[in-house]
């Protein structure tokens, strides 16, 4: 009886905010606004004016490149700030992956990013979701693909000079790149996702690419 109060409320509700008020805070290769808002109630009406800082929108592209042949995944390595806490360091084993420009769609970065940070040729190209990164406070969006690779280019350290970049290429058989979940070494949301995106498709895109 107590819940159907609350159930008609999310009938009800519109999903409507108001912004009253927006002021910058950091604008660097981050730009951060601080939000004063209102938004409806799910039992209805409107909140409090509240208080949110946002990292703007972001876009990026992240792809796992996989070798169905040998049955590889390519990935990085290298230093990532929002890992310092980590409990061992903050190098991090990634899928490859950088951020969209104003006249680049997401499947012209995953192309571009991996001859960049692994040398690898994409051969294939198929979209796993778009989601948003960490939405609690940031309006970034990450596009996240599989591409077919011959692994046997990916060797060596990439990246761009200008931009402090350090990568280094590590590929290894699809079991051992799971268990890298479980260990800790993989530990970013697009590594997560596409790895176990990949253990769910693994045999029709060996069929399919092979």
């Amino acid at each position: 009886m107590l819940q159907r109060p609350f159930l008609l409320g999310i009938d009800l509700m519109k999903y409507e905010y108001k912004i009253l008020e927006k002021s910058l805070l950091h604008a660097g290769f981050l730009k951060v606004n601080s939000y004063r808002l209102r938004h409806r109630l799910f039992a209805g009406g409107w909140s409090e004016a509240l208080v949110r800082e946002r990292v703007e929108p972001l876009r990026a592209s992240s792809v796992l490149l996989y070798d169905p042949q040998q049955d590889q995944v390519v990935l990085i390595e290298q230093f990532r700030i929002g890992a310092l806490e980590s409990d061992k360091h903050p190098w991090l084993l990634e899928i490859i992956g950088g951020h969209i420009g104003a006249d680049e769609t997401p499947e012209d970065v995953a192309y571009r990013e991996s001859l960049e940070e692994a040398g690898c040729e994409v051969l294939d190209l198929l979209p796993i979701c778009e989601f948003l990164v960490t939405p609690g406070t940031s309006g970034e969006r990450n596009y996240l693909y599989c591409a077919r690779v011959d692994a046997t280019q990916a060797v060596g350290i990439h990246g761009i000079e200008e931009e402090g970049e350090d990568i280094r290429v590590e590929k290894m058989a699809f079991v051992d790149a799971m268990a890298e979940i479980y260990s800790g070494r993989i530990n970013s949301t697009t590594g997560i996702i596409s790895m176990q995106w990949l253990a769910l498709n693994r045999e029709q895109l060996q069929q399919r690419w092979k």
